[in-house]
C-alpha cells in the first residue's frame, strides 16, 4: 500500500477542500506542501487553512518558520518525513496536499533527479551579486558551501557559479550532492486536480478579491511593521510583493491588484507545466465542485489499490 496520498495541482483549484474532505472521511492528517504556508503571519495571502479547518483536520508543515528564515526544500523534506512517521504511528492516514512542485519533487523522489529548473527571481539575485562582488569572490564563497562543485568550476565562470548558488538557495542541498544521492522514492498515490483554464483563471481572480476583502493589505502592513525585510523570499510571494509595491508607492492600487491576478494566473500555468512532468499522476477534473470531485478522487484511490471500503470510518 502507498505510504501517502498526494493531492496536487495549480493554485485555486480546490486542493485543500478536497484534502479536508478525504482526511475527515478516511481518518487522515494533512501535510501541507505549500512554500508560503510554512511561514508564520502569512495567512491570508497563502490561503492557509482557517483555524476552523485546522480544528476539523490536523495539518502539518504550517507555521513552522518566521518570514525572515529561508525554508529550503531539504528542510521541508526532513520535517515532512518526520510528520509522516508520527501520523502513521497514530494509526492515521497520510495526505500530502499542495502545489509547490519543488517540495513535492524532493519529498517523493529525494535528490536522485537532476537539480530543479531555474527560478527567475533567485537567478536574478545571484546575477546581481556576481556583478556586485565579481565571480572570483563569489567562487570563494562557493568553496565554503560546496567545495566539490567549486573544484569543478573555474573562478571566472559566472554562469555556473550563480547556478550553484541558485540550486543551494532553492533546495538547501549543494549542487554536487544531487547526482550523488541514491534514489529514495516514496511510495505514493498521486492525484492531480485540474479544470478548464477559463474557469481556473476566474477562480484565481475571485480568490484575489476574497483575500483583499479578508484584510490582505493589513496583513502585509503588519509584517512590514514588525520589521521584516521585503526582500526576504517569504515576502516575494504572490500578493505580498504586489501590495508591498503599492505601499511603497511604486504602483497604484488598481495596478497592484491587476499584476497580482496576472502573475497568479501565470504561476498556475507554470505549476501545470511542472506537474505534467511528474510521473504517475492520475488527473481529475475539479470543475464539478468539492464533494463531487472528492468522491471521484476517492473512487480513483480505491481503484488504484490505495484503500478498501472497509477502511471508511
Amino acid at each position: 500500500m502507498a505510504r501517502a496520498w498526494v493531492i496536487l495541482g495549480p493554485t485555486a483549484v480546490g486542493k485543500t477542500d478536497v484534502g479536508i474532505w478525504l482526511a475527515e472521511r478516511w481518518n487522515g492528517e494533512i501535510i501541507s506542501a505549500d512554500s508560503s504556508a510554512v511561514y508564520r503571519g502569512l495567512d491570508i495571502g497563502s490561503a492557509k487553512p482557517t483555524p476552523e479547518e485546522q480544528q476539523r483536520v490536523r495539518f502539518h508543515l504550517i507555521d513552522v518558520a518566521d518570514p525572515d528564515e529561508v525554508f529550503t526544500a531539504a528542510r521541508f523534506r526532513e520535517q515532512a518525513l518526520q510528520a509522516m512517521d508520527a501520523i502513521r504511528a497514530r494509526g492515521k492516514r497520510v495526505l500530502i496536499v499542495g502545489g509547490t512542485g519543488l517540495y513535492l519533487r524532493v519529498l517523493l523522489h529525494g535528490f536522485s533527479l537532476a537539480p530543479p529548473p531555474a527560478d527567475p527571481e533567485v537567478r536574478a539575485r545571484w546575477k546581481a551579486e556576481v556583478e556586485r562582488v565579481g565571480a572570483p569572490a563569489l567562487h570563494a564563497r562557493l568553496q565554503q558551501i560546496d567545495p566539490v562543485a567549486a573544484a569543478r568550476i573555474h573562478p571566472n565562470d559566472a554562469v555556473r557559479i550563480t547556478r550553484a548558488f541558485e540550486v543551494y538557495e532553492m533546495t538547501g542541498v549543494p549542487m554536487s550532492q544531487w547526482q550523488q544521492r541514491a534514489a529514495t522514492e516514496l511510495p505514493a498515490l498521486k492525484i492531480g486536480l485540474t479544470m478548464p483554464r477559463a474557469q481556473l483563471y476566474a477562480r484565481i481572480d475571485q480568490r484575489v478579491e476574497k483575500m483583499i476583502a479578508q484584510g490582505m493589505l493589513h496583513e502585509v502592513q503588519t509584517l512590514l511593521q514588525k520589521g521584516y525585510n521585503p526582500e526576504q523570499p517569504a515576502l516575494k510571494g504572490l500578493g505580498y510583493r504586489h501590495l508591498i509595491g503599492y505601499l511603497h508607492g511604486r504602483v497604484s492600487w488598481d495596478e497592484a491588484v491587476r499584476l497580482w491576478k496576472r502573475d497568479t494566473r501565470r504561476f498556475a500555468k507554470r505549476q501545470m507545466t511542472w506537474f505534467r512532468k511528474e510521473p504517475g499522476v492520475h488527473w481529475v477534473d475539479a470543475s464539478p465542485g468539492i464533494e463531487p470531485t472528492a468522491r471521484l478522487v476517492e473512487k480513483l484511490l480505491m481503484e488504484q489499490g490505495g484503500t478498501t471500503d472497509a477502511e471508511i470510518d
